[in-house]
């Protein structure tokens, strides 16, 4: 089971450059950052886990970060937990993307959500109740350009004529049953469970990228259910958990449920202090591992 780390990184914090660095010397196997273009004030929108924390209004851009980090590692997978692709223009997002994982040598995994705050999706003009269709719209014109020649796509939300367009992701396509291979990098949807979040996942993504374990139990043979009627190869599904507190008896909990990545919090904070919590958590790591593969472990 690999373990990476998250944080919310910001203007304020430890920078992603040196981040990734400590994360790469220790072991840890990826960096995860999340995404807010902005946090329009007033706000009705509540916030998931209670008081709204500062440092959602104050998040670097996931991409330029994560290069910077590419850039002074070699080894470290780089994700997004998740990417508000709803708020993107899909031709240009698809375009950050694959660069950034041309110029890393495939190392990126692509987490996706829906969002929480309809204002800043509002902003963004993202019809609210429909956000989740603008999402699956907008990653299927992504991948018509990622595909390995010229794809037109016309959808709801947005069309793209049949173009020529580099760099392409490094993952190789993945069959599905019936269907057209999905192009692009790994691609991981985040969100509470559920059936229709679990078709999702099952039609057009690699995996799941679920805050916490809480009911991982019950949830992963649904979810598992759902991949094997929509015609997915079973090795394929890949289980991220993000925002975990490390415990070995928690960790070991994850690995017996056939859980392939775990990515630990990490406090918004200065190099000092985000260096004492990796060095609390330097048990779980191991230090000089490959961890390039894209193969479940």
């Amino acid at each position: 089971m690999r373990i990476s780390a998250t944080l919310y990184l910001t203007d304020g914090t430890i920078g992603p450059a040196r981040l990734g660095r400590e994360l790469e010397e220790r072991g840890f196997d990826g960096l995860y950052v999340p995404e807010h273009t902005h946090i329009p004030v007033p706000r009705e929108t509540v916030y998931p886990g209670g008081e709204l924390p500062p440092e959602c209004a104050r998040m670097l851009s996931p991409f330029v970060a994560l290069a910077q980090a590419a850039a002074v590692t070699e080894r470290l997978t780089l994700g997004t937990n998740i990417a508000l692709v709803a708020q993107h223009d899909p031709i240009d997002l698809a375009k950050q993307v694959a660069t950034l994982d041309h110029l890393s040598g495939g190392r990126v995994t692509f987490g996706v959500g829906y969002g929480w705050n309809r204002e800043e999706a509002e902003d963004h003009g993202v019809p609210w109740p429909r956000r989740r269709a603008v999402v699956r719209d907008r990653l299927a014109l992504m991948r018509a350009l990622w595909s390995d020649r010229p794809t037109a796509y016309e959808g709801e939300f947005g069309s793209v004529r049949s173009s020529e367009v580099h760099p392409k992701p490094s993952l190789p396509p993945r069959k599905r049953l019936g269907k057209a291979p999905l192009y692009g990098p790994r691609t991981l949807i985040g969100g509470a469970a559920g059936p229709g979040l679990f078709a999702h996942v099952a039609e057009y993504a690699d995996g799941w990228m679920p805050i916490g374990g809480s009911g991982l139990r019950e949830a992963l043979p649904v979810l598992r259910t759902a991949w094997a009627e929509a015609g997915r190869e079973a090795d394929d599904l890949y289980v991220a958990l993000t925002g975990v507190t490390p415990e070995p008896g928690k960790l070991a909990h994850y690995a017996e449920l056939g859980v392939d990545e775990v990515i630990v919090q990490l406090p918004a904070a200065g190099e000092d202090e985000v260096r004492r919590a990796l060095d609390g958590m330097g048990r779980y790591v191991t230090p000089g591992k490959d961890v390039t593969s894209r193969k479940r472990t």
